[in-house]
């Protein structure tokens, strides 16, 4: 969950050398539109679940973590238009949604809180003259930038819970590979690096453990993700939508 896919010049917010910071709201999700597939915590597993594919996606089973689909070809990101809106009605997963801040982990040995606060300097809502600030007078925090920390912070607290959540399914060996291949127009788009939980598996689990993962919420999300993997077929279809309005890319292929 530690990647910075679409932050290009990413600095410590500093009181001092924002102070005349003001950030304007931007109608468009320009920053996102390369991207096939964001990191998703386990919260938004039943509202995503709605619109997007949810897979894990990593080497390993141990290194994997839930991650949105959101497109099937390289730097491509099906769900936003030419003009960076995104598609209306259709869930937009947090991790985009906290763009341009974002939390980093502190180096080893660095004093204060584990985390402090960056912002994406090349954000084009930035600028010292229009907007809210982030800043008052008297240097504290305006409520714009309170709120954008705050959101930062519950994110980070679904973070962790998403990382005790893929624990119990590694624990239990719940993830099995999954190959996603699709043939398009006489094409193969081959979708590897993906794993998904095996239901086998799950019915099997002893009483107790079935019981802890409904008491914690676990099975929610998992049948979450079990179902949500239908709209890869409605991923498949978007594809075909915008290619009849093109000249045909390359598929992505992992």
């Amino acid at each position: 969950m530690a990647e910075v896919l679409f932050y290009e010049r990413p600095v410590p917010l500093n009181r001092n050398q924002h102070k005349d910071l003001r950030i304007k709201p931007i109608p468009n999700l320009k920053f996102a539109s390369q991207i096939h597939s964001v990191p998703l915590t386990g919260v938004e597993f039943p509202a995503a679940a709605r619109d997007l594919p949810i897979l894990f996606g990593g080497l390993t089973v141990e290194d994997c973590g839930p991650m949105a689909l959101l497109g099937l070809r390289e730097n491509e990101n099906l769900f936003i238009d030419a003009d960076g809106r995104w598609e209306q009605n259709i869930y937009i997963p947090a991790f985009v949604r906290r763009y341009p801040f974002v939390l980093a982990e502190k180096p080893a040995g660095a004093e204060g809180d584990d985390f402090t606060v960056f912002l994406d300097e090349a954000y084009e809502g930035f600028n010292t003259s229009e907007g809210e600030a982030l800043f008052k007078d008297d240097g504290s925090e305006t409520e714009v930038l309170t709120s954008a920390v705050r959101f930062l912070g519950e994110f980070q607290q679904h973070v962790s819970r998403t990382q005790w959540f893929m624990e119990q399914l590694r624990k239990h060996n719940l993830l099995e590979p999954r190959n996603i291949r699709l043939e398009k127009d006489g094409k193969t788009i081959n979708l590897n690096g993906l794993f998904v939980v095996n239901e086998e598996k799950l019915r099997a689990l002893d009483e107790k453990t079935t019981h802890e993962f409904l008491r914690e919420g676990v099975l929610g999300w998992v049948y979450a993700h079990l179902l949500s993997l239908a709209n890869i077929d409605r991923v498949s279809t978007r594809l075909s939508q915008r290619e009849q309005g093109e000249g045909a890319k390359p598929a992505l292929t992992n």
